[in-house]
């Protein structure tokens, strides 16, 4: 059967509901049949899985930060407080950057005042700029996130500036953070494709990168912001990047927008790392990036941490309620397969058997 028939070719999307679906135009210049050349060996998929995965839960800040809906500081509070009784030992918890520009996050000083601060756990902040850091220093933060991308025309819509500009502008933040003892985590977007430019040269991640590491990030977080990524990419990325940073400073940051997160996570984890990004619920998205879906869900990351006999120290069913909660104040379903299919059933599978859980601060 020949795909595509001529020049052009339609796909008519199978739609119960909707019969009037506009077609999708497919060009030749579009498709090209898969190089089986270089088609990757399976051996460099299988590798040593971690004992222990760290979970980097974003949801109260890249999770919430694009709602229209402005979310109230008390449910705000009671999230991240759930989680925390979850077992993440990780939240990110708010931004501290104008409000004009992000609405849902006017209320930063008043959201991490409020929370209870585990022992054990971590509470990090994103601050665009050294005013947003000074924000955060006089509310006592301990941890904050500074974000450029790999793409010039991202940055540039994203925070207003070149990838140069953002990095010299980070360079006061580290410094100052590093002379108040507080930890910095740097975020990349587009690491594997932008809304934009299309492919992102991986020498550009990796470029971004290693200058993040040396300005003092502990740990650089690499993100697929439109979810176009697949396993075969992700081996790419991460085998490039860990020449440069040491594997046990990269963490993973999937958006599900192709279905391709689970995956990707697996073949990062196969190769070193483990520490993932991911947002209850499923909530999150990109402004500046069209079509992208929100981060891959967390409760869809333990369960297959789980199954992979992984530890993560979080209780999946108290998770699942924190997902639910969020939801319901935004009226609407859960973005989580998990946590969908564990509602309609009552109960977890009979074949998930939750880790023995031990106090968030003596979990090395």
């Amino acid at each position: 059967m020949n795909f595509l028939r001529g020049i052009n070719s339609t796909i008519r999307p199978k739609s119960i509901n909707n019969r009037n679906a506009k077609p999708i135009s497919v060009s030749k210049r579009n498709y090209s049949p898969p190089d089986l050349s270089t088609r990757h060996s399976r051996t460099k998929f299988i590798g040593t899985l971690p004992e222990f995965v760290k979970i980097v839960e974003v949801g109260p800040r890249d999770g919430l930060q694009n709602e229209k809906q402005i979310i109230s500081t008390d449910d705000k509070v009671k999230l991240i407080d759930m989680l925390t009784d979850a077992g993440l030992q990780s939240i990110e918890a708010t931004s501290f950057v104008n409000p004009t520009w992000i609405p849902q996050m006017a209320d930063s000083k008043q959201v991490y005042a409020r929370i209870n601060k585990a022992s054990g756990t971590h509470y990090p902040v994103l601050v665009p700029n050294i005013r947003g850091f000074k924000d955060a220093k006089e509310s006592g933060v301990k941890e904050i996130s500074i974000f450029t991308a790999a793409s010039n025309t991202f940055n540039k819509r994203n925070i207003n500036c070149s990838i140069e500009e953002s990095l010299l502008r980070y360079k006061e933040v580290t410094d100052a953070a590093h002379d108040a003892e507080i930890k910095v985590r740097g975020y990349i977007s587009c690491v594997l494709g932008c809304p934009y430019e299309g492919n992102v040269p991986l020498s550009k991640t990796v470029e971004v990168a290693k200058e993040l590491f040396n300005m003092g990030c502990y740990e650089i977080s690499l993100g697929d912001t439109i979810g176009v990524g697949n396993a075969g990419k992700t081996l790419e990325l991460i085998n490039a990047i860990k020449s440069e940073v040491p594997i046990s400073c990269i963490a993973v940051h999937f958006h599900d927008t192709y279905g391709q997160a689970m995956t990707n996570i697996l073949t990062a984890l196969q190769l070193g790392v483990n520490v993932v990004d991911s947002s209850v619920a499923g909530l999150g998205g990109c402004p500046y990036a069209k079509g992208a879906s929100g981060n891959v869900a967390t409760e869809e990351v333990v369960y297959l941490l789980n199954g992979l006999g992984i530890r993560t120290n979080i209780d999946l069913a108290k998770l699942i309620e924190c997902g639910s909660f969020i939801s319901g104040v935004l009226k609407r379903q859960t973005g989580s397969k998990v946590s969908y299919a564990t509602q309609l059933k009552g109960s977890l599978p009979p074949t998930y058997i939750q880790e023995k859980l031990v106090p968030s601060n003596s979990i090395n």
